[in-house]
């Protein structure tokens, strides 16, 4: 039996899930320190119980405006093998249990417009959800180091 928790979160209009084995815990976002010459959607450095930890700004990673953050911006940290990093997204909503027979790959377009970040699109009570690949979310030199 496969483990079909999911958290789920929102960036911009549109609600996303990540497979809840990946993610360690939540967090607000604090102030991140900036690193020069990390790509554009990284938003720093952060210190979460005692690791420093990259995070990733989904709004900069999927090529939307930027806004001002609020008390509602989360980052989910997650892990990917050995490597943790954080997902800055505009508000992290709730743990869903989403069967795997739910998902379906998303539309071409969809697929081909998101960089392979979207990798199935699932529809759970009346609410449709985007399954993001989180290595590929967090890049490929924070992934495997």
């Amino acid at each position: 039996m496969t483990n079909d928790l999911h958290v789920t979160f929102r960036v911009g209009t549109a609600s996303y899930a990540v497979p809840a084995a990946q993610v360690l815990h939540l967090e607000s976002f604090e102030n991140a320190t900036l690193v020069p010459g990390a790509p554009a959607y990284v938003a720093g450095l952060v210190q979460v119980r005692g690791r420093v930890v990259p995070v990733v700004d989904l709004r900069v990673r999927f090529g939307l405006p930027p806004v001002e953050r609020t008390i509602d911006n989360r980052v989910l940290v997650v892990q990917v093998g050995t490597r943790v990093a954080g997902l800055l997204v505009d508000s992290a909503r709730e743990v869903l249990r989403i069967d795997e027979t739910s998902f379906e790959k998303p539309p071409e377009m969809i697929e081909r417009q998101s960089a392979g970040f979207v990798t199935a699109v699932a529809t759970v009570t009346k609410r449709l959800f985007l399954l993001v690949d989180v290595p590929r979310l967090i890049g490929e030199e924070l992934a495997h180091g």
